[in-house]
């Protein structure tokens, strides 16, 4: 079990720009109700592809704060977590461990594993590093959704507790691989449109691949017009 520090925050301007995002998270000292789209204090500004009851709780590793700063030097936002948007960061625990389904107990509530992050435009903004968003993607260092299976309060430094295992072999690692890497893998493509425990719209990429024999465009997500 491994100690989870929880992070809110409320929409403001992103640096360099006049859009407002959620993706700025700070650590809490004191114990927050989880509901079914999240935790009590916290805010999303583009509610279109953020939040909702497959996106309810974003984790973030810790462990990715030391690449990322091999990789950038010691930027402002990777000084604490909360850099990525994160509601939950624990160290030990990562894309290549973790898998959708994955059902933990976290303080009163259950949550459990739904889908990966695809990672966005407005992360070029938050670290001042014009392709974050690809940097993110390619290196697979995303993070994960949650779906709240139980609602219930949460305390900082309550336990992450595994308590369910639903699809083991669909690590976040192999649906990031499937996805960005060996992009058109028939078969992994057919496994991925067929893993119900999976969020809709992750089999929803499957199936479009599957259907069009192309991949999708990732340009306006990750450059800055999604």
């Amino acid at each position: 079990m491994r100690p989870a520090t929880l992070l809110t925050g409320r929409a403001a301007p992103l640096p360099g720009c006049d859009t407002l995002s959620g993706i700025g998270k700070t650590a809490v000292t004191h114990p927050l109700r989880l509901g079914p789209e999240g935790f009590e204090g916290d805010e999303q500004a583009d509610r279109r592809v953020h939040g909702g009851v497959e996106k309810a709780v974003h984790h973030y590793p810790l462990d990715h704060y030391s690449d990322w700063r091999a990789e950038l030097g010691d930027l402002q936002a990777l000084t604490a977590p909360g850099g990525f948007g994160e509601n939950i960061s624990t160290a030990g625990l990562t894309e290549a461990e973790v898998a959708v389904g994955d059902t933990f107990r976290l303080g009163g509530a259950l949550i459990q594993v739904s889908q990966g992050r695809q990672p966005c435009w407005k992360l070029n903004h938050r670290f001042g590093v014009p392709d974050m968003a690809r940097r993110v993607q390619q290196t697979g260092r995303t993070g994960w959704y949650y779906r709240v299976l139980q609602t219930g309060t949460v305390a900082p430094g309550d336990r992450l507790e595994l308590i369910g295992l639903l699809a083991p072999d669909w690590t976040l690692r192999r649906l990031w691989h499937a996805l960005y890497v060996d992009r058109m893998n028939l078969v992994e493509l057919e496994g991925i449109a067929e893993l119900d425990i999976l969020a809709e719209g992750w089999r929803k990429y499957a199936v479009r691949r599957l259907d069009s024999r192309r991949v999708e465009d990732w340009s306006a997500r990750l450059d800055g017009t999604a």
